[in-house]
This record gives C-alpha cells, structure tokens and sequence, in this order.
C-alpha cells in the first residue's frame, strides 16, 4: 500500500512569510518518512470546501518545483491540474521540466476543471461542460504523444501543434505517470481507462460502484484494469491519529485502492502520523497493495 500526502492549504501561523519555510518542513518530513507522494491542489484562489478564496493559495507547479529541491525519493503531482488552465504543450512541458529536475519524480494529475469562480477572477475562459471534457481528452492525447516522441503535427478540434517537441525528454519510463481525477462514470472513467495510468477517486459510499465502472471501461478498451492505479483521496474527520490513519489505509485496501493519499487540513501537521502509519500498515496490508 502506498500513503500519500495532500497539501490544499498554505495557511501557516507567522504570516506569509512563513509558508516557504512551513511547506518546506512539510516536504522534507513527507520524504523522511517515506511517504510515497506529495500532492498540491491546482487552484489560483482557495477553493471553499478549504477556506475563503482570500486565504493564502500557491501556483502549483512552482510549490512542486521548490518541494522537488529539498526532497530525494517522494513523487509529486498536482491534484489536479484544470484542463482550461494551461495549453497542453506548455503543461507536458512543465511536468516533464519537474519530472527531470526531480530525477523523474513527477506525475500528471490531471481533470475537466470546475471552478469558474478563480477562471472568472483571472480571465481565464471556462468553457461549457462539454467543451471541457473534449479539451481533456485532446489534451491527454497530445501528452501521450509528446511523450512518445512523436513531433508530427496533432490536429484537434480546439488543439492545434505544427510540431510537439519536449526536449529534453522526461527521465520517468514511458512516461510520468498520468493521473485523471474524478469519478464521471461516462467520460472521466473512460478517459482513465484508454489513457490513464491512475485514476484518483474520493473515499465514500460510491467508491465500490465507481471501480466497477472503471473495470467495465477497462474490458470495453480491452485493457488489464490492473495496470491502473487506484488511487483515492481522504482526509481526518476527527483528531488525526496513526491508529485512524492506519484504520483508513486498512479500509481502503479492502475496497481495491492501491494508494491512500490524505489531505492535511488547515492547522492539521500530518507527515510524521503518516509516516508512523506507513510503518504499522505495512505489517498488515501485503506488499505491492
């Protein structure tokens, strides 16, 4: 079982100064203890179920960036980035920059975006539904692509590349790994099935029919649903502890996650229960789970 840490909120006691420092603590004790990832959320404003949109929120890329420099082994992603944000051949550009500055640590947590109120604010076009899912799957067609070498001309609908170039190429074998957040049984699900290699997926009751879906997507593009990280996402309902930490991974592992990624609310400090709960848990969730 892999446990991995989610960083949505950057409101540190001491002000803004404080928050290099404190997320800078937070990444190196998350990569002390063994911890498998470090995420932060892809927002320019805080999101509302974290805190007003006036609390303190960092670029994402560039958080990793600076978690990347102060860590040697944990992998880094955002969870996730908003398709409407970037261009795609800039965003494979970015991640493959962190996955080789980080000595190939980087994911591609990615997804059909959400928050028009941040799109609005900063002038950022927030397409129809529709439009954004489409936008989604060209984009994780010319990642793939990019990826691959491949510097023929992509043509899409909303997307068009003379000549995708990534040089250098990522260090991360085939590729970083790509993450699609959501759990759109529809198109998201089938997205994580024909292109992804995780899927991340929020810990509730659905949980159990959502997997069943991604498995039934994964048989329609003949594809081993084995080959796919499920991934999901919680956070502490009450005091953090190692023993609900460990009592979370045990559940989740039951249910056919294959990595626990905890989300640290504001004032919350999480990495050394998490480290503790990654040694406990690995007494009792057999390897490679």
């Amino acid at each position: 079982m892999r446990i991995g840490l989610q960083v949505p909120s950057f409101t540190f006691p001491g002000g803004p100064e404080q928050i290099g420092p404190s997320f800078g603590r937070v990444a190196r004790e998350a990569d002390q203890g063994g911890l498998h990832s470090l995420w932060v959320m892809d927002h320019f404003f805080q999101i509302g179920a974290v805190g007003p949109p006036e609390e303190p929120m960092l670029e994402g890329y560039s958080a990793l960036a600076y978690a990347a420099a102060l860590t040697e082994r944990i992998t880094l992603g955002t969870m996730v980035t908003g398709v409407t944000y970037r261009h795609p051949g800039v965003l494979v550009k970015t991640v493959t920059t962190l996955d080789v500055l980080s000595g190939g640590r980087a994911w591609l947590g990615i997804g059909a975006a959400w928050n028009d109120e941040e799109s609005r604010g900063l002038g950022i076009r927030f397409p129809p539904t529709a439009e954004r899912f489409e936008r989604l799957e060209e984009t994780l067609r010319i990642a793939r692509r990019m990826w691959e070498g491949d510097e023929s001309p992509f043509e899409g609908e909303h997307y068009t590349l003379e000549r995708p170039l990534n040089s250098p190429p990522a260090l991360r074998r085939p590729h970083p790994p790509i993450l699609v957040g959501g759990g759109g049984e529809k198109k998201t699900l089938r997205f994580v099935a024909k292109y992804a290699d995780a899927c991340n997926l929020f810990d509730g009751d659905e949980l159990p029919r959502k997997l069943e879906v991604l498995r039934e997507h994964c048989e329609r593009e003949g594809r081993d649903h084995t080959e796919i990280e499920k991934t999901s996402l919680t956070f502490f309902t009450g005091t953090p502890s190692v023993g609900a930490a460990v009592d979370t991974v045990g559940r989740l592992a039951e249910r056919g996650i294959d990595h626990v990624i905890f989300s640290q609310g504001t004032g919350q400090d999480l990495a050394g229960i998490l480290a503790e709960a990654l040694v406990q848990t690995e007494k009792i969730v057999p390897a490679g789970r």
